[in-house]
């Protein structure tokens, strides 16, 4: 069982609860939990497995496409704490409307000709879990000749 959680661990970073859950069919009976466990803790200790560094590994990975909503609620869904998502996404709050624009512009890049296009651009923001205020303030108001800057 320590192999399988070294190779998932080479490949990329886990958190406890991954890792947990993609070794938990190779463990099935109550001694084998226990050594599970024993395994994790171990794996912690020597340093291999940190949510924190996963959390930092994923928050960044994820930056360029998707907005601090969604990506503390996919560590959140990974079973990151709470302190370390938000150490995770600190640094993104600040450029969270530079990013959203880059989205914006790499998706749609010119201004809804429309209210129904308006919203769907909005939503798309929104479901890439930018705040809704921002999400309106970068899809530019009918009747813009302009990207909003």
């Amino acid at each position: 069982m320590k192999a399988r959680a070294l190779r998932a661990l080479a490949q990329r970073e886990h958190s406890r609860l991954e890792l947990a859950r993609k070794l938990q069919p190779h463990a099935d009976q109550a001694q084998n939990q226990a050594e599970l466990e024993a395994l994790l803790d171990e794996l912690q200790a020597q340093g291999w497995l940190s949510d924190a560094r996963f959390a930092e590994a994923l928050s960044r990975n994820r930056a360029t496409r998707q907005g601090v909503a969604r990506i503390r609620s996919e560590l959140r869904q990974r079973g990151v704490g709470a302190e370390q998502v938000e150490q995770a996404t600190a640094a993104l709050a600040g450029s969270e409307a530079e990013r959203a624009q880059q989205v914006w512009q790499k998706k749609f890049g010119q201004p809804p000709l429309d209210a129904s296009e308006r919203a769907r651009q909005i939503r798309f923001l929104l479901g890439r879990g930018f705040a809704t205020g921002l999400a309106c303030r970068v899809v530019p108001p009918l009747g813009s000749d302009a990207a909003a800057e």
